[in-house]
């Protein structure tokens, strides 16, 4: 059995992506480990179940998202505090309708 150089090649890329989405699933569930265990769990959660379904834009936004302390992350969560960036207000309802399907 003989494969063409253009299917070994276009095989090639696709695990070279798939490697590079599970590098990057596993670094993000690194860095959705909080010291909160209630961001921990809807991070996590969300990473889970709603984080494959986001565009890059929005999965920009959440690493931006991860990079804030766990403190304001509660207060807008909770609805305590509201972001002034939109794309991060856009993805925390996403986040919360997310979690309460």
């Amino acid at each position: 059995m003989s494969t063409t150089p253009d299917s070994s090649e276009g095989a090639g890329e696709d695990l070279a992506r798939h490697l590079a989405q599970d590098r990057e699933v596993l670094r993000l569930r690194w860095q959705c480990r909080r010291g909160m265990l209630e961001l921990d769990l809807l991070l996590n959660r969300f990473l889970e179940t709603g984080y494959a379904g986001l565009g890059e834009a929005e999965r920009a936004t959440f690493n931006r998202l991860l990079a804030y302390q766990d403190q304001v992350l509660h207060d807008w969560f909770m609805g305590h505090a509201v972001p002034a960036d939109g794309d991060i207000r856009d993805l925390l309802a996403r986040i919360r309708a997310a979690m309460l399907a």
